[in-house]
């Protein structure tokens, strides 16, 4: 294939992209489309989670949980600019440009200035140095951290202690100690 139609299929790509994310499968991954914080308290296991999310908001280190909308015009920038992204593969971002508020972040332009991050949590009394904490990783997550490498992290986040750890996919391969594979079916 020659260079020209390689540079032409590629201008096409984004465009494709952002129809299927606009499409209605787009919206059934996307959840309810409000404007409220993605705080999803319903379900037990998600509750700690978000008592994670508020802790990491509390510290003052830039965490924010993002409205529908930023989660919205997140997937689409990322689609746009070549990378993996899917609603459910992150729980909350973090602002790493100093004097730049969570509060009035535009995600397109604020987008190099963003990291994004999945909560991985516990209640449980661990070691400082988190060693022996056991959590899974989901598929989604693993291809998104793939794509996004350094602007995205795993946030380990004690909800007992407050303490929080944040890593980057090889961080977490590096300090793994076993790896079980495993697939998770839903009907």
């Amino acid at each position: 294939m020659t260079e020209a139609p390689c540079r032409a299929m590629h201008n096409k790509f984004p465009q494709k992209i952002l129809a299927l994310i606009r499409s209605c499968r787009y919206k059934i991954l996307m959840g309810p489309q409000t404007d409220q914080r993605a705080d999803a308290t319903t379900s037990s296991g998600r509750q700690t989670a978000c008592k994670a999310g508020k802790i990491l908001e509390a510290t003052g280190e830039g965490f924010f949980i993002p409205t529908q909308k930023q989660r919205q015009d997140l997937l689409i920038e990322c689609a746009t600019r070549g990378y993996a992204s899917y609603a459910r593969a992150f729980d909350i971002l973090k602002v790493t440009k100093q004097g730049l508020d969570p509060q009035s972040i535009q995600i397109k332009s604020d987008f190099d200035s963003l990291r994004i991050c999945e909560i991985k949590s516990t209640n449980r009394d661990l070691r400082q140095d988190w060693s022996g904490y056991f959590f899974s990783l989901s598929t989604a997550e693993l291809l998104i951290a793939q794509s996004l490498k350094e602007r995205f992290r795993f946030v380990l986040v004690n909800t007992r202690t407050g303490s929080h750890l944040e890593l980057t996919l090889t961080e977490v391969f590096a300090r793994a100690r076993a790896i079980y594979p495993s697939w998770s079916v839903r009907f």
